[in-house]
Order: C-alpha cells, then sequence, then structure tokens
C-alpha cells in the first residue's frame, strides 16, 4: 500500500498551503491548491521524485489557483474542482483575480459532486461539499488515514471569509457543523492558510461556530 507522504509548500502574496500528497512506494502525487510560483512547486516535486496525477481545488481564488495552468501544461494533470466551482474559476471577477492579481481564468477537467468517491495515486478521497467561503468550496478527506485538507473553509481558530462573490456566511457555519463537526475528533485539519489543526479543537475552541 505504501505510506502515506505530505509536503507543505507556503506560496503566493497570501502565503497559501499548497499540499503535496503522495505514496511513498510510488511517487504519484495530487497537488492541492496550487496557488503561485509554479517553478518553486515543480522544484519540490523533482527534488522527491514524484509524479503529479492531478491537480486538487478546494476552491476557486486566485491565491490557490495561480500555479494551475503552469503545473498542468508541464505534468499533464487534470484539474478537479466540485461542480459549483465552475462559475468562480472561470471568472476573474469572482475568483478576484481582477481586483488582486491579473486578470485570469482558470477551466476545470473534471466536476466533482458531494459525497463523491476519488480513486487517484493510491489514494480514496471523499469529497465533501462545503459551500460558503465560496459556493463551490469543497474539503478533500482521506478515510484511509483519516485527514482532512479544508482549504479555506476550516481554519485554526476562524473560518474562510464570506464577503466576497458567492459567499455565504450562513452556509458557511452549517458546512462546518454538519459535513465537517461529524468527522472523528482527532482528524488532523490542514487548512489552506496558516497551521494545521484537528475537528476535536475546531468544536471545543472554535470561536464563532
Amino acid at each position: 500500500m505504501g505510506q502515506t507522504l505530505m509536503q507543505r509548500l507556503i506560496v503566493g502574496v497570501m502565503r497559501t498551503n499548497c499540499y503535496l500528497v503522495y505514496k511513498d512506494n510510488t511517487k504519484e502525487t495530487l497537488v492541492v491548491d496550487p496557488a503561485d510560483k509554479v517553478e518553486k512547486i515543480s522544484q519540490a516535486l523533482e527534488e522527491s521524485g514524484l509524479k503529479p496525477v492531478a491537480i486538487l481545488l478546494t476552491h476557486g481564488h486566485f491565491d490557490h489557483i495561480g500555479a494551475v495552468e503552469g503545473l498542468k501544461k508541464k505534468y499533464g494533470c487534470k484539474i478537479y474542482c466540485l461542480d459549483g466551482e465552475k462559475e468562480v474559476l472561470e471568472c476573474a471577477d469572482y475568483n478576484l483575480s481582477a481586483m488582486f492579481s491579473n486578470n485570469f481564468t482558470i477551466t476545470p477537467d473534471v466536476l466533482l459532486k458531494d459525497g463523491e468517491e476519488l480513486s487517484l495515486g493510491g489514494f480514496v478521497i471523499q469529497v465533501i461539499a462545503t459551500p460558503g467561503h465560496t459556493k463551490g468550496s469543497c474539503c478533500y478527506y482521506f478515510p484511509e488515514d483519516r485527514f482532512l485538507i479544508s482549504g479555506d473553509t476550516l481554519f485554526e481558530g476562524s473560518v474562510g471569509r464570506t464577503d466576497f462573490p458567492t459567499g455565504s456566511a450562513s452556509m458557511l457555519m452549517r458546512s462546518i457543523k454538519e459535513k465537517l463537526f461529524v468527522l472523528p475528533e482527532d482528524t488532523p485539519v490542514y487548512s489552506g492558510h496558516g497551521e494545521p489543526t484537528t475537528i476535536g479543537y475546531e468544536k471545543q475552541n472554535g470561536i464563532i461556530y
């Protein structure tokens, strides 16, 4: 089966966490939220002998997708996102690149459904729709290794903003309570910014849930 390993790269102006998730025996790698710096991400991949097989997006904001096209072109990876996020990715106003960066858009290759189970790179991955930060935000749960990649839905002691296009505070709170807080309390949570946390810690210490 191989051991699951993860590298975190902090890239871009918003110091976004890009995760490289892989099995040590195959080196097949999932690239989650490649925010920026194609060269830095490529260097990390190549120094560890990793083979990207998919790009997974938690949502479509510019600070999570800046290196997507460059990595797709270099490695031939398909781009995965929740079906509800296609409009955000394909609109420079919605993905905020029109406001904070050079206007750009991304066209996803594979649109995912809430509850869908993926088999990629030797992993089983459960897709959890968590609308609120954007209408098509999602989290990725790895049931065999029991960890969650949460994007900008849930942070250590906080949550993602909801005042950008397609955001909704009420939907975000409902997503966290109904979709994430039902996971085991010892589940590690790897967020889109900042340090890891756990489901149990956030249930006990989250300040605005």
